[in-house]
């Protein structure tokens, strides 16, 4: 079967996903938070952007290689962190974390993924990232860098824009809780997903691993969106921030950042970059479309600036570029691609980004990446 002819695009991966996913899987995966307008106001604000062909370049050859911090990657974009991935899709770390590597794209995993570190360091690549939750607890932040260093890793991601957990609506009316708790309504719509219910029941239902090192006891009075996670999180300040820069000797990145005074301030701290994000429109559901607030960030610093919320196209990854982005991440489009066709389906997305990548390069006249930095763009109605 021909992969481009059947799913030429994300939301053709995005459609067979929905068919082969529980409803509250589904929900787990796709939702905002609140009324999800701002994940809304993210696709309209990338729509918004327009950008003129240019013509007479006679034959192009494309180049959508990458620099990022002093590594070199084949492609200007990465796995985004996603917690419980294994819930959306069996073993979703491992066939991410090797996707990448063999894509030669970096895979960020998260602390509240249902695969430890250690697990995980045979399907790395040379250069993995380490996404962050703050613990309060310094003894357990420290064994965490240790742990994380220990299996291969060599980016530390922060993530700041988590400081409670969010009110995720759609998430609480589908029934799902964190752990999922398998309840008459949940494994009536498990039995409806053969694909999805065998693989768990080989896999075994996920948790988040790497947490049970920690943790004892139940979640007492968390909400239903909540995890368990949050029993040792806390909301991190500046001090937090410096302790990590001396206490990580690689590549440190801030994710979750939106103001550009913010932005700069973490330039000051020691951040190597920041990671613009709304967190996909799941955390706040009153803040901008991310990409508007692009410009202003990258003003801001001379650190690399990372991108994500709301992009599905090679055509997105060429707007966020063109307003100062140097590098896109991708969350839910990985995990769609993976449910839709499972093992296959990262590479598959991988080669669709690219292909549009690259035809949308050459309508716009670029042979390499270096020029959609400050490309002219248009607002369109």
């Amino acid at each position: 079967m021909d992969l481009h002819q059947r799913y030429p695009g994300l939301d053709d991966l995005k459609q067979r996903a929905r068919q082969r996913l529980p409803k509250f899987v589904w929900d787990y995966l796709d939702s905002g938070t609140g009324a999800e307008a701002a994940k809304a106001r993210n696709r309209a604000g990338l729509d918004r952007i327009g950008m003129l062909p240019s013509v007479l370049h006679g034959p192009l050859k494309t180049e959508i290689a990458a620099d990022l911090m002093g590594t070199a990657y084949a492609c200007p974009f990465g796995v985004a962190p996603v917690g419980m991935s294994g819930l959306i899709w069996p073993d979703a770390e491992g066939i991410l974390a090797r996707s990448a590597r063999e894509a030669g794209i970096p895979y960020c995993l998260s602390t509240v993924a249902s695969r430890m570190p250690e697990d995980l360091a045979p399907d790395l690549g040379s250069d993995a990232w380490f996404q962050l939750y703050p613990p309060k607890d310094e003894s357990i932040r420290s064994d965490l860098l240790e742990r994380a260093r220990g299996a291969g890793f060599r980016t530390l991601v922060l993530t700041v824009d988590v400081p409670v957990a969010s009110r995720r609506e759609r998430q609480t009316r589908s029934g799902l809780t964190q752990p999922p708790r398998l309840t008459p309504r949940l494994l009536a719509q498990i039995a409806l997903r053969p694909a999805w219910s065998l693989g768990m029941a080989r896999q075994g239902m996920p948790h988040m691993r790497t947490l049970d090192k920690y943790i004892s006891g139940e979640q007492a009075n968390l909400p239903p969106t909540a995890h368990v996670g949050y029993l040792l999180r806390t909301s991190p300040d500046w001090a937090y921030v410096d302790w990590l820069r001396r206490n990580w000797d690689g590549p440190f990145i801030i994710k979750g950042v939106q103001r550009a005074e913010d932005a700069r301030r973490l330039q000051e701290a020691g951040a190597d970059a920041v990671w613009l994000s709304n967190h996909g429109g799941r955390q706040f559901d009153g803040c901008p479309a991310a990409i508007s607030l692009l410009p202003e960030v990258r003003a801001a610093v001379t650190v690399p600036v990372i991108f994500d919320s709301g992009i599905e196209s090679g055509l997105d990854i060429l707007r966020a570029l063109a307003l100062g982005a140097d590098f896109i991440m991708l969350g839910r489009a990985f995990h769609y691609a993976l449910a839709a066709l499972g093992p296959a389906g990262p590479a598959h997305l991988i080669s669709i980004l690219c292909k549009d990548l690259e035809a949308n390069m050459g309508q716009l006249g670029l042979s390499s990446l270096a020029g959609a930095r400050g490309l002219q763009t248009r607002q369109l109605g």
